[in-house]
């Protein structure tokens, strides 16, 4: 299982830099979000742009609603970013909307820089029941 996951992350990881190589920096994040919309959707996973997430608070009670950019094969949530440079802000977000979602397994890239990032969070079970923050790889 988390072999096939570690795959899925690296496919998305070799759609993202294509996409980098091929447009570069500096179109609005809408546009990459399009781009790997379509390139993953091309290399047959299924996408959900802009997927609506319930947060909720510790006793379940809904407390908001957000939008990840892209969900991937509903296992893998990617946040975009076209930004200078990514902040540990950008980070924060990713690991709070893991938490609250309840997956396991997220994407930050960020199309906006030069330079391609991308980094990847996983949130263990035991560390969301915790109350703790997630722990963090990056690419």
């Amino acid at each position: 299982m988390m072999g096939d996951m570690l795959k899925l992350c690296d496919k998305v990881r070799e759609i993202a830099y294509a996409i980098h190589v091929y447009h570069g920096n500096g179109y609005l994040e809408k546009v990459y979000e399009n781009a790997m919309a379509h390139r993953l959707r091309m290399a047959g996973l299924r996408v959900v742009q802009q997927h609506p997430m319930t947060v909720r608070d510790e006793d379940g009670t809904t407390i908001g609603e957000y939008f990840a950019d892209v969900v991937v094969n509903e296992v893998i949530l990617i946040e975009l970013k076209a930004c200078r440079t990514l902040t540990n802000e950008h980070k924060s977000q990713v690991l709070h909307y893991l938490k609250a979602t309840g997956l396991e397994h997220g994407l930050l890239i960020n199309f906006g820089s030069y330079k391609f990032e991308i980094q990847k969070f996983i949130s263990t079970p035991h560390v969301r029941a915790a109350g703790t923050s997630s722990s963090l790889c990056s690419l």
